[in-house]
């Protein structure tokens, strides 16, 4: 048969729409379209199956999925639906023997896993065979010859488990020993295999890659980061606490800091958070990070909601209208650890990017006395304008997240009500640095300079306020290996020099 390869293309506003393949030696212009979504609203992707057996074409957005599946070995032009797309309904498939497998949110907010026969896909002949529960947030999977590992979140943690396809009530967890980390699958290639390869790092721990025997139940390290300036992580303390919100409801919160550090309000803090999208932000481990600690600084990171740390609900719950308790439960972070005697007023620096930094804007308009230097990284700050804007080519997308002001009254006063940029008042604010990438398609860099632009012509202070715009980056900064760290370099330096301890 001929050589092929599969791939996705994206459209003019760099959203990928189709699925083609290519044959080995021919012209591209005789790809054949195998699949092609016009729908503005919608990413399409590609997958193997870790049998690779089958590949899956995904369509979705941020709550909504439909797969198709065809054999690897074939032309791919007999193409299965596994299930329809239904607005709300979301799932994940693999493949075992004679069944597709299946992670679904269709029970339960914090999915379930299924199966169902090759022949029969539809949702009506899926089983359940891992019940969704409250306690145990299922955040992947993955089916191998023997075993089929599930990836699950139990209040805020990582969780690893293997069950037997004959006996899934049976589950055999990965044993992990710190109170705070992340763990996940790691490189695992192979569809047939007894060594299951992780992912491992803490606040402490370098990153890792441990092995875990199935059958005796072992855990080992493989490979740990080396770090070549030298590095003891007995040098350094990591904590989790929980945050009683405004609400009533505890926000985790993981913090790292030089050991014996005397917590009595006198130290500089750094409060990083994100919330936006279900992406929770791991207690993972930073060599850059080792700078500021080292400098004396405490390392927060606030689990807040609109990420999905503590559950599918954590996310689904506090998006779109309630989109403004993701930035209070940062603010009733701040208060406590300053109540608590981490920190104190204006000792404070926070970072944050994108939709994190739609976080900062908020926070700086809100509670500006709090921050003694804030750093916002292509920040999604003019949302108003843009969730208005349907030429724009993530708006139709992002309407899930944060609500269509064009259709829906209730949205455009809700967006109205938090947007940084319409909500700039005549105040002093914090200092700021404030980046843009003029290649960025998802944070057009218009946004943080106009942004600035207004900051500069209303604030009642004239603290530091630099806008720089990368010329040559997009959405995730300088790429390159040391690129990046210059950037690090220069948001630690403009946190160093107002905190004093440079």
């Amino acid at each position: 048969p001929a050589c092929a390869f599969y791939y996705v293309e994206l459209n003019d506003n760099l959203q990928p729409y189709r699925v083609r393949r290519h044959i080995i030696g021919t012209k591209q212009s005789e790809d054949a379209i195998l699949y092609q979504n016009n729908n503005s609203g919608m990413f399409v992707s590609l997958a193997l199956s870790q049998s690779k057996q089958w590949v899956f074409i995904r369509t979705g957005d941020h709550q909504s999925t439909e797969i198709r599946a065809f054999p690897a070995d074939s032309d791919g032009s007999a193409i299965t639906v596994i299930e329809p797309l239904k607005v709300g309904h979301e799932y994940y498939l693999d493949h075992y023997g004679d069944h597709f497998y299946i992670q679904t949110n269709r029970d339960h907010t914090n999915f379930e896993i299924a199966r169902t026969q090759i022949n029969t896909p539809s949702q009506e002949n899926w089983e359940t065979i891992i019940a969704g529960d409250d306690d145990h947030y299922i955040t992947g999977f993955c089916c191998f010859a023997g075993f089929l590992a599930v990836e699950e979140r139990q209040q805020g943690l990582d969780q690893m488990y293997m069950v037997s396809y004959n006996q899934p009530e049976t589950r055999t967890y990965v044993p992990f020993e710190e109170a705070s980390y992340c763990a996940g699958l790691g490189d695992n290639r192979e569809f047939e295999q007894d060594q299951l390869r992780l992912s491992y790092e803490s606040m402490v721990t370098p990153k890792s890659v441990l092995s875990f025997d199935v059958a005796t139940k072992s855990l080992k390290t493989l490979k740990q980061q080396i770090i070549p300036s030298g590095y003891n992580p007995n040098d350094y303390e990591a904590e989790r606490l929980m945050v009683k919100a405004r609400d009533g409801m505890m926000v985790p919160v993981s913090l790292v800091y030089k050991k014996g550090m005397v917590l009595d309000g006198s130290n500089p803090l750094h409060l990083y958070g994100y919330g936006a999208y279900g992406l929770g932000m791991p207690p993972y481990f930073s060599v850059a990070r080792l700078s500021l600690l080292d400098r004396g600084f405490i390392y927060a990171i606030a689990h807040i909601r609109g990420g999905d740390e503590m559950g599918r609900h954590w996310y689904e719950d506090y998006r779109g209208l309630k989109r403004t308790t993701t930035f209070y439960d940062f603010i009733d972070v701040a208060d406590q650890l300053i109540k608590d005697g981490y920190s104190a007023v204006g000792k404070i620096s926070t970072s944050g990017g994108s939709a994190g930094g739609s976080l900062m804007g908020f926070i700086a308009n809100e509670r500006p006395e709090l921050w003694g230097a804030m750093v916002a990284h292509v920040p999604f700050v003019d949302i108003l304008n843009t969730m208005l804007d349907d030429q724009l080519p993530l708006t139709p997308m992002e309407w899930p997240e944060w609500g269509n002001p064009i259709k829906d009254l209730e949205a455009f006063k809700n967006i109205s009500s938090y947007c940084p940029y319409q909500n700039v008042e005549p105040q002093a604010y914090p200092p700021l640095l404030v980046t843009a990438g003029l290649n960025d398609p998802r944070v057009t860099y218009w946004e943080p300079a106009k942004w600035v632009a207004k900051l500069r012509a209303t604030r009642s202070n004239d603290a530091p306020l630099f806008l720089k715009t990368n010329m040559s980056s997009g959405h995730q900064g300088k790429s390159g290996r040391y690129d990046s760290l210059q950037e690090v370099a220069e948001e630690y330096c403009f946190i160093l020099e107002l905190l004093g301890r440079s």
